[in-house]
């Protein structure tokens, strides 16, 4: 049954949907349009200090694992600068007059975001929603600041360096981008052990869960965290085993004063650590973002971040009271995201996937996915910038997605409308569900 269901899977998803070629409903997508979107992953960047275009200190908390410094890798034709949907970014956000990225005009782009970072000034980021149709975003950074506060911004917290309390010396071998990406977890989970005032990882498993993990994540959500995310594929696969406790254990005993795990030992701990964490998270009301898609990055395991591989996480029973979501939908795995959002607690979105695919593409797996469990999917888009002044910026790329996810979401329904899989009511009832109200009722906000 299982093998029948996932080729049928595979045959939707290939199927082409030519309604979504065609002429989209102009109601429908005025009703879409119409909608103020919940972004549920971003990395939004602080905004500038009054009056100038500039943060006052380099804002360098937007990622856990920023991926400059490691080896050059091809980026998404979506995501080339010269892709005309960025040019139309700049034509609505800054009056950008120009089809092509001469240096002349470029110039003058960076001057007009310049003035409009000075006008705004603390207001930029919320400036930035409000030309994108956003109510909410949530926004993925290592510490929340000024300009990004609720109702409008809510937290993310990183969580993945509390899977790696012992020497990393070893995993960091693996690969170039290892070397650069393990260091950075070892930094951010000093700097949270300091932020509850622990200086050293106690000599037992259990001491380390109870003393550092747990106050950890509570001090998370007492800051506003409504989820806690995971970059790990990146690092390692998201197949995560469910090792014993008394296995975990000892490896971490043997390990906590010194010596170099084993790449097998080192895993156990992790796994353990991973569902004990997910556990937790549930117990707080926390949802549990997981990084899934085939890129980015020169030595990226693609293999390693197939969706399929947190079956048995999501079958575990001590953590059905535990929400994941997968956060750029699995993708170009969007059959296996598919096949497991029949799970009652998993959830998909489509952050970076609404930057990276055309709105048709999109559109094609939108289709697949509302019309078997449109509550369980979510508008996102995945912006993100090494700076505010970046000649393509996070709120572009914010405007892109936000209008990218909109037509495809407006493509699929008139899609299903015109075969009459759904009614009209119906299709504007999924498009709210989808753009917000999914995530309104996941996390309790902005209802």
């Amino acid at each position: 049954m299982k093998l029948y269901r996932y080729a049928l899977v595979m045959m939707i998803v290939a199927a082409p949907m030519l309604g979504a070629q065609g002429t989209v409903d102009s109601a429908i997508m005025a009703y879409v349009n119409g909608l103020k979107a919940i972004d549920n992953h971003a990395h939004p960047l602080l905004p500038p200090a009054a009056g100038t275009s500039t943060t006052a200190v380099p804002d360098t908390d937007n990622d856990a694992l920023p991926l400059s410094g490691i080896s050059a890798f091809p980026m998404p034709a979506g995501l080339d600068p010269s892709n005309p949907r960025i040019t139309a970014a700049w034509r609505a956000l800054y009056g950008y007059q120009y089809t092509d990225l001469s240096d002349a005009h470029v110039k003058q782009l960076v001057d007009a975001k310049a003035r409009v970072l000075r006008e705004q000034g603390p207001k930029y980021s919320t400036w930035a929603l409000d030309r994108a149709g956003v109510d909410v975003m949530l926004g993925n950074r290592v510490v929340m600041g000024p300009g990004l506060d609720a109702p409008r911004f809510r937290w993310v917290s990183f969580v993945d360096p509390l899977l790696f309390p012992l020497d990393l010396s070893g995993e960091a071998t693996t690969t170039p981008d290892a070397r650069v990406l393990y260091p950075r977890e070892a930094k951010v989970l000093k700097r949270y052990m300091g932020d509850i005032g622990v200086t050293a990882i106690p000599s037992t498993l259990d001491a380390y869960v109870s003393t550092i993990v747990l106050p950890t994540l509570d001090r998370m959500k007492r800051n506003g965290a409504v989820a806690l995310k995971y970059e790990i594929a990146y690092l390692r696969s998201i197949d995560f085993g469910n090792p014993s406790h008394e296995a975990a254990a000892a490896i971490y005993a043997k390990y906590a004063r010194g010596g170099v795990p084993t790449h097998e030992e080192y895993t156990t701990v992790e796994d353990y650590l991973f569902r004990t964490i997910g556990r937790a998270a549930g117990a707080r009301s926390l949802a549990v973002h997981i990084h899934c898609l085939a890129f980015f990055g020169g030595y990226y395991n693609a293999r390693g971040a197939e969706p399929i591989g947190l079956e048995s996480v999501l079958d575990d029973s001590t953590l059905r009271q535990t929400n994941f979501v997968i956060v750029h939908g699995g993708w170009p795995y969007s059959a296996q995201t598919l096949a497991l959002l029949e799970k009652p607690n998993f959830y998909a979105d489509i952050s970076a996937m609404s930057l990276i695919l055309s709105p048709h593409t999109l559109a094609n797996v939108l289709r697949t996915w509302i019309e078997e469990f449109p509550d369980k999917v979510l508008f996102g888009s995945d912006t993100f910038a090494d700076h505010n002044e970046d000649a393509v910026g996070w709120p572009d790329q914010l405007w892109i997605a936000s209008h990218s996810a909109r037509w495809a979401l407006a493509a699929a329904l008139t899609d299903l409308v015109r075969d009459g899989s759904v009614s009209r009511d119906r299709a504007k009832e999924i498009a709210n569900m989808v753009m917000r109200g999914n995530a309104a009722r996941l996390y309790g906000i902005g209802r």
